[in-house]
């Protein structure tokens, strides 16, 4: 098997040789062996929502702050900042000794620039670049932003680990058009990339970076804290099929599978030597969006009366089975639950007992004519093609005619960038799944923004959500950033921009001799053999 052809040829190499299989334990030993959920396909992490390319960019590059276990941002490449006249002025210091991977020192001209680039991509960026006066670099290791108006939250915007990554590089690199991938990855993380050891669809390959300087101090959790890498070589070895991958770290020929499957959890927890644990307590979150530009989801009423046809308890035992309630989380309104702006206010409509005759009724009074819901289902992910069977039966128990359209994700992508109508090959709704970081808050939250034809594909126009949004931004605490989070639950509930359908946890599985791998999404630094 090719994916095996390493391991077959270390093997090879050990025959009839006394000293060579402790070599080859040793050389093992420096490298972490990782199968990925699927294929690094976008290389700048800038440029993409793609979580795989994140992970990827957190081992290139390094960021301003981090995240920790409670999504506070905490100093990461600064020292710490100063704020001064009344929070329009913010001085943030790098730290001493920061250098990129090509030898050249991180300066603060790299940083603004980085900054710059980045902004253009992300919500959250774009809404501090148009609070920003000016953003300079007065000297080498300070970067200076002069604000319109306070900004409380532009560490927690620099530092989020919701996508894209703020990714500092040097200059001459943040000067690409941030809609085109950069021409090489020259980052200052804590790993160097191996362009010339990639095979796309393979492999991926990085090496410890000698140079990096990790910090001295701060919580160890998520993005934050001191990156110290114990590895010398990380292999991310690609193997689309879950069972395939799942017999490779149970034969050892991986250490760490990042997403263990949930059909086959109890085959793991029978493993000797395999371990599993769900890293990150935001799991993903999902929905059934709906196209607000042509019918029937142009239709607010139509909207409204479909909420006592959606089950999240019948979508969430789909994607993960009725065996473990633990992995999975109803009813999901519209942050993420557990975190400090989720609330239940406003979600009666979910709770509610499902009556599938009275929704049919109130579709029909609210002017469903029977048109036909195009519902476009990812046929290459396990859970999302599980999602999408279930919606489509919860559709057409409430009387909708519905025709599902299973495709690879990337095909799916292409059709959803059409706006026109279902026969002229346009769609009616998709369902989609994101990680629960990417719905802490609203300012960065695409889904949840409400600017029309300018927006994510849907295109909800949502005035009052964008009104309360911007609101969030400025607001002085954490208690009145939570009060207008309810107020945008209430509204949406209102606006139906989308259809949450629920959280589930993703357990990761590894080989129980590794330890410190830290919670969140797939990091490499702390990671050890034990």
């Amino acid at each position: 098997m090719k994916r095996r052809t390493l391991l077959q040829g270390a093997g090879a190499l050990v025959a009839g040789a006394v000293a060579a299989p402790a070599l080859v334990r040793a050389e093992a030993a420096r490298t972490l062996r990782f199968i990925p959920q699927q294929d690094l396909v976008t290389l700048d992490p800038v440029t993409t929502f793609a979580y795989i390319t994140r992970n990827h960019g957190y081992m290139v590059f390094d960021t301003l702050y981090g995240m920790d276990a409670a999504y506070r941002a905490t100093p990461q490449m600064v020292e710490g900042h100063r704020v001064e006249a009344d929070g329009r002025r913010w001085d943030l210091t790098l730290r001493e000794g920061l250098r990129f991977h090509d030898g050249t020192p991180v300066l603060a001209r790299d940083c603004v620039a980085s900054l710059r680039r980045w902004a253009k991509r992300d919500p959250f960026g774009g809404s501090l670049m148009e609070a920003t006066d000016e953003l300079s670099a007065p000297d080498d290791r300070t970067i200076r932003f002069r604000l319109k108006h306070p900004f409380p939250l532009l560490p927690i915007a620099l530092g989020k680990a919701s996508v894209p990554v703020c990714a500092m590089m040097p200059e001459r690199l943040a000067a690409t058009d941030p809609f085109q991938q950069v021409p090489e990855l020259i980052g200052s993380g804590p790993f160097r990339f191996k362009a010339d050891e990639r095979v796309p669809g393979d492999r991926v390959v990085y090496t410890r970076f000698e140079g990096y300087v990790p910090r001295r101090d701060g919580p160890l959790t998520w993005t934050s804290g001191p990156k110290v890498v114990h590895f010398d070589r990380v292999e991310w070895r690609v193997i689309g099929d879950t069972s395939t991958a799942t017999s490779a770290l149970i034969a050892g020929e991986a250490d760490w599978q990042e997403y263990a499957s949930h059909d086959q959890l109890g085959l793991l927890h029978a493993a000797k030597g395999v371990s599993t644990r769900v890293l990150d307590p935001t799991g993903f979150v999902t929905m059934l969006r709906v196209n607000h530009l042509q019918p029937p989801f142009n239709n607010p009423a139509i909207r409204r009366a479909l909420w006592g046809g959606i089950d999240q308890t019948a979508c969430m035992q789909g994607v993960v089975g009725a065996e473990d309630p633990g992995l999975f989380h109803v009813p999901l309104g519209f942050f993420c639950p557990g975190t400090p702006m989720a609330s239940t206010d406003g979600l009666q409509p979910l709770t509610d007992p499902r009556d599938p005759a009275r929704v049919r009724a109130d579709l029909k009074a609210a002017g469903y004519n029977g048109e036909t819901v195009l519902l476009m289902v990812p046929s290459n992910s396990a859970p999302l093609l599980a999602l999408g069977q279930v919606a489509a039966d919860l559709l057409q128990r409430v009387g909708m005619t519905v025709e599902v359209y299973a495709v690879e994700f990337n095909a799916m992508l292409q059709r959803r960038n059409r706006k026109g109508p279902v026969s002229e090959g346009g769609w009616s709704a998709f369902v989609t799944n994101w990680s629960g970081m990417d719905w802490l808050n609203p300012a960065g939250y695409i889904a949840l923004r409400g600017t029309g034809e300018t927006g994510y594909a849907g295109w909800a126009t949502t005035p009052r959500i964008e009104s309360l949004r911007d609101a969030w931004l400025t607001a002085p605490d954490e208690a009145a950033r939570a009060a207008l989070c309810r107020d945008i639950q209430l509204q949406a509930m209102q606006d139906v921009p989308y259809y949450p359908l629920g959280q589930y946890l993703q357990p990761t599985a590894y080989r129980s001799r590794l330890t410190g791998i830290l919670d969140g999404f797939p990091t490499f630094w702390n990671v050890r053999p034990a």
